[in-house]
């Protein structure tokens, strides 16, 4: 069933953000008695299915790259870097220890080629070399991650650099990864990097460099793509991973995991337990249609109201889609100018008089202010139809 409500005032638009996150009863399981913390959660709702000590603070390794790869997507859906452009390799980039893709001092590679670098090989060099290409500097790099992390609300984490080596003040949790992690992943196409078993740069030369990717699930468990290893010996084994089959993907984080064998082991664990009990079912594609508005004062009469992302219905299996109900809630004197992306209301669901997901719901479209001339046109138009 689907109904409409119009509301009085300002709809409280922290009601409807992309970032609340549900959580549900999961079932009372240890999936990893090993890791320091832990969580799962559905991608698409962002409901949290299973979760350990997911707000501690800890120290990230090299999953502070998943920050670092989302500003690199942004950049590029921006169009303020392309993947073709070519980066050229500073001395402090090319001085990185640790993971690295050994690069050099005045070198130049394509951005694509750095960011497989990051996504396989987990490259402290080319995240370096990234940073300084997008920010001018790793500081400045540092200072876009930072105010990411507090455009995103996450409470748990600090960037000082940005590949994950070991410095003060320098940590994050599960919770705020699983986060970065989701935000990451509505940039489609990053899974085409961090879904790479292997690959080669470097391939015209006659010195290529072999890239294994450090995530064996990509290769060895069914639908993983993704997303990032860690390690230091502070931070132990650290694994941010992401798996989809057929329509429910799904985001697992551990930390502080005692060595790959385990730490692959109980991320495998918590993503079985999702396929096992979970399912979903699309309602709405991105950029759908779901209502039209009226707009007051505006060149145009109405609006659409499109999906702002893929929407789903996480269920547990046995559930039915006939359990739950849509609701649609509009501002109420909807006026222009109106720009596309603006957010005029929300689809709520409910089950069994519950809120389980509420998406906030955009203008597909400017609107701009009506001249006289087209306020008299729409009243003369109203007149002569009412007349008829």
């Amino acid at each position: 069933m689907l109904k409409k409500i119009w509301i009085l005032g300002v709809i409280h638009l922290l009601l409807f953000s992309l970032l609340s996150i549900p959580i549900v009863n999961a079932e009372e399981v240890n999936l990893t008695p090993n890791a320091r913390s832990a969580i799962l959660i559905d991608q698409d709702t962002g409901t949290i299915l299973y979760e350990k000590n997911s707000h501690d603070r800890l120290p990230p390794a090299s999953i502070t790259k998943i920050m670092t790869m989302l500003l690199i997507m942004e950049a590029l859906d921006q169009g303020k870097i392309a993947l073709d452009d070519k980066v050229r390799v500073s001395e402090n980039a090319a001085s990185m220890g640790g993971s690295q893709i050994f690069l050099e001092v005045g070198e130049e590679m394509t951005v694509k080629d750095l960011l497989k670098g990051i996504a396989i090989a987990s490259g402290n060099d080319a995240s370096v070399a990234m940073a300084e290409y997008i920010a001018g500097s790793e500081e400045g790099f540092v200072h876009m991650m930072n105010k990411k992390v507090e455009e995103l609300g996450l409470k748990n984490t600090h960037f000082v650099n940005s590949n994950g080596l070991p410095e003060n003040d320098h940590y994050t949790s599960a919770y705020d990864i699983a986060i970065m992690s989701r935000e990451l992943l509505k940039y489609e196409k990053i899974t085409e990097f961090t879904g790479i078993y292997e690959d080669y740069l470097r391939k015209d030369t006659d010195n290529p460099f072999w890239l294994v990717n450090t995530n064996r699930l990509v290769r060895f468990y069914e639908g993983a793509d993704g997303l990032k290893t860690g390690y230091t010996s502070e931070a132990k084994y650290c694994l941010s991973a992401t798996a989809k089959r057929g329509s429910l993907r799904v985001i697992a984080v551990v930390m502080g995991e005692p060595n790959t064998k385990t730490r692959n082991k109980e991320i495998s664990q918590l993503l079985d337990f999702a396929f096992s009990q979970y399912k979903n079912e699309v309602i709405y594609q991105k950029n759908q249609m779901i209502t039209k508005v009226e707009v007051s004062k505006g060149k145009e009469h109405e609006v659409q109201l499109v999906a702002p992302h893929q929407i789903s219905i996480l269920m547990k299996k046995g559930e039915k889609i006939e359990d739950y109900e849509q609701i649609i809630k509009i501002k109420e004197q909807i006026q222009a100018p109106i720009k596309q992306g603006d957010i005029l209301g929300a689809l709520e669901i409910i089950r069994n008089g519950k809120i389980v997901q509420s998406i906030s719901l955009e203008s597909s479209t400017d609107i701009s202010k009506a001249n006289l001339y087209h306020l008299i046109k729409k009243v003369v138009k109203e007149h002569l139809f009412l007349n008829q």
